[in-house]
Order: C-alpha cells, then structure tokens, then sequence
C-alpha cells in the first residue's frame, strides 16, 4: 500500500478513529490493532513475503530471548551470530545472488570456460533491507547490552513491522521506539496538526518535486542514446532533488503518521544539500541508516581508535557495503565507493573540521553540491556504461537541452518553494506571529500546500524510489 494511495488515504484514518477508540490503558489492545494494521499494510504488496517479515521477526525475537538467557559469552556470541547469517541469508537470496551468479557466469564464460549458474525468478519483497537492519540492530543491542530484551512477541512484532516506517525506514533503535510500544498515547489536537503539517510537506515533497523531476530525469536517463549533453546535464541536475524529494517525501509522511498516532521517529534528512562537507553531508542524509552504519559496521571495525591508514580502510568499507546495501548492481557499489573515497581525502586534508562563513563557505557549499551530484549520476544510471555516456555526454556532445514544457513550472515552484522553506529553516528563523494568528499562518499554510498539489503534483501513485531497496 502506497502513502501517495487512495487505498492508504482510507486506510489510515480508519486505523486511527480505533486506535483513539480504545482506551489508552488497554495497551496491548491498541498494539495488537497497529500490528494487524502493519501486516494488512505490507501485504497488499504480495501476501506471501508477509512470512519473509514474520520470520526475520521470529528468528531475532528467539535469538535475542537467548542472548538474555544465556550466561556464558560464547553462548550469546552463537544466538547472535544465528540470528545474523539467517536474515542476512534471505536478504542475499533475494536481492543479491542472481546478481552474483550472473558476474560468476560472465567470468568463465570470459575465461572461456563454460558455466551454467541456476538464477531464481524472485521477487524483491519491498523493504526487506530496512525490517531486516532494524531487527538486527536490535539482536546486536541486546548482545551489547545497550537494550533489554523485549519479552512481549507481539509488542516486538509491532516494533519491527510498525507500518508507517516499515518499508522504507526511519530505520529505528530499539531504545527509542520499542519503549514507546508500553506507553499511553492520548489523542493530542497540537500533535495531531503536526503530523498533518508533516504529511502535507511530506506529500508535496513526492508528488510536487520528486515526481515532477522525475518525468524530466526519466526520460533522459531511460533513452540515454536519444539525448545530448544539455539534457544529461539537466536531468543530472534534477535527479538530486527528485532521489530527495521522493525519500525524504516519503519520511515526512511516515514521521507525521507516526506523529499523529503519538509516536516519535527519528529525523531521517536535515536538510543534506546545505552540506559543505561529504563528511556533513552524510551527518544530514539518510540519517538513520548511516547511523546504522557507523555503529554497527565502522565502530565494529575500529573505527577512529585506529592508525589513519587504517580508518581510511574502514570507511571504504563502511561505504562499499552502505554501497550495495542500496541494490545488486556495479552502479551502487562504485557510488558508495567514490563517497568513501571523498571522505578519506577529505580526513586527509582536514576539510570539515571547522565552520565557514563567507565565500569561503559559498565554495565549500558548490564543490560539495556538485560532487554529490556527479556521485548520483552513478547511482541513477542503469548500468556503468550509461553513467560513462553521460559524463563524456556532458562535455564532448554538449547541445540544447530537451524540453519538457509540462514540467517546468511545477519544477521551478516546488524548487522555489523548497529552497525558502529550508533556507529559513537552516537560518533557524522564527515567525514573530504568536497566538490565534500563528494558528491562522498554519492553516493558510496547509491550504497553500494542498493547492499546489492538487494543482501540480503528479497523482497517479508512482512508487517510491526506495522501496526497490
């Protein structure tokens, strides 16, 4: 089911009038109704890899149960490591092996020896990525002893299939959101207006900017042979903000639905384009999976308190796998390898160590922007070929660009909007309007977004891009 759906826009609100119906003491009542609620939502999609979901669940809620029980280390130590090669396991037969065993295949056939590799025909549950790091990230918590074991198999269920963060994240700690499971949400009208305000931004994001861009970039990029240098240019240009608008579209939308059913995620994007750093960048992007990374896959490698030549190593590595995590494809791989390669030569040259004011910032802000932006070309093209056509295209086949008439005032108004939206926020502006009247700004507001979704959003409930991840 689709955020961006006529299905979900019923769906929610009929979740939420019996939420609030049931009394706020009868909690586990109230859970059950969100897990229920989660697994009709998930499986929408195919019902079958609803046990794919059931199963990562089961297989961390046992391992994690023995992790608790056990008292001898080595003990642990095997509850976890089960729990790890399980799910990682499913993880790498559905979105990883046909891509390995056609590059296996490949090679002998290169080498001139013939092989015949067996491929499966499987589909990629959506968001099996994200429920699979959240649930492991718990078992690690637990062997850590940074959280408790959670007892309850259907208030851990919940924290893993929670549906609004279920398919594509914010990929949840268990310390913040599992506590909130054994709590009592009354029906707040403030809280309420800002998941509202929330969604709606959430909604404009997607269907305004993300979607918009997305025609432009789309037809570039799927008709590479077809296009010239002024088009590559262009739709390189705007597949950041329509990877951005649709991402942290889609984690508005699901922090305001979170919101108004009284729970708190995490921030998921902190405005990443004001970045002046690769390093800042990531601290604003994707906030919870490179979090995830950092703690589950760099500090375990040792992080900082190693020697330099070392740390270099360990965040090419960090990034190859935040890489691949993203999909099987070569495209992914080297987008994460070139970030890990910015960030060790930034640690080298010490860039991002102190603030910039001034042109020496307005610099700093261009490099970034445009680095990041050429690493996304490799993330967009469908293959490693069509990103080297349209670099090359870009400076040897330079022509006008190709025209979408369409598009390009709902582009320019939501990247307008956008830009003065985040502009004030990142200048922590604050309206001087107080009282009635901040109620009055807030409801005109809500008003002017709806409008121009209605107006110019794209409502033909294209996915997300993530949810291939």
């Amino acid at each position: 089911m689709l955020f961006n759906s006529i299905a979900f826009l019923l769906f929610f609100p009929i979740v939420c009038v019996l939420y609030y119906m049931i009394p706020v003491e009868r909690i586990k009542v109230r859970n059950l109704l969100l897990l229920a609620a989660s697994y009709y939502f998930y499986m929408n999609w195919e019902p079958a890899y609803a046990m794919l979901l059931l199963t990562s669940t089961v297989v961390t809620y046992l391992a994690s149960l023995g992790i608790g029980h056990f008292q001898e280390k080595r003990k642990k130590k095997l509850c976890l490591i089960g729990s790890l090669v399980l799910n990682l396991s499913i993880l790498f037969l559905f979105k990883y092996y046909n891509f390995l065993a056609s590059n296996i295949e490949a090679a002998f056939q290169w080498s001139g020896l013939g092989m015949d590799i067996p491929e499966f025909g499987l589909l990629l549950p959506v968001g099996i990525s994200f429920y699979t790091f959240q649930a492991l990230g718990y078992s690690i918590d637990v062997y850590r002893g940074q959280t408790k074991v959670e007892r309850s198999f259907p208030t851990y269920a919940l924290f893993v299939s929670f549906f609004p963060q279920l398919v594509a994240g914010p990929i949840e700690r268990s310390r913040n959101l599992l506590p909130q499971f054994r709590q009592s949400h009354r029906f707040c009208y403030d809280e309420v207006m800002v998941g509202v305000r929330l969604m709606v931004w959430g909604y404009f994001m997607k269907l305004v900017l993300a979607d918009r861009c997305g025609i432009y970039v789309d037809m570039v990029f799927n008709n590479i042979d077809k296009h010239n240098g002024g088009s590559y240019l262009v739709a390189s240009l705007l597949f950041p903000f329509q990877i951005y608008g649709d991402f942290a579209g889609y984690s508005l939308i699901a922090i305001g639905v979170a919101r108004i059913l009284g729970f708190r995620l995490m921030e998921n994007f902190h405005r990443p384009y004001f970045a002046c750093s690769i390093g800042e960048f990531w601290h604003r992007w994707h906030i919870s999976l490179s979090t995830w990374f950092k703690d589950y896959v760099y500090i375990p490698l040792g992080g900082n308190r190693v020697g330099r030549c070392r740390q270099y190593f360990n965040l090419l590595v960090t990034f190859v796998v935040s890489g691949i995590w993203h999909g099987a494809n070569w495209t992914f791989l080297f987008w994460g390898m070139l970030h890990g390669v910015l960030l060790c030569m930034e640690k080298a040259l010490h860039i991002g160590k102190r603030p910039y004011s001034g042109l020496n910032r307005f610099l700093h802000w261009l490099i970034t922007f445009l680095l990041v932006c050429f690493a996304w070309i490799l993330f967009r093209a469908s293959s490693l070929t069509d990103a080297v056509s349209v670099v090359t295209g870009i400076f040897n086949d330079f022509g006008l660009p190709y025209r979408e008439s369409g598009t390009v005032l709902g582009i320019t108004m939501a990247l307008l909007l956008l830009f003065v939206k985040e502009s004030l926020q990142e200048a922590q502006w604050r309206s001087p309007v107080t009282g009635i009247s901040r109620i009055c700004v807030q409801h005109l507001y809500l008003s002017l977004m709806i409008a121009a979704i209605l107006l110019f959003g794209v409502l033909d409930s294209t996915q997300f891009i993530y949810f291939q991840f």
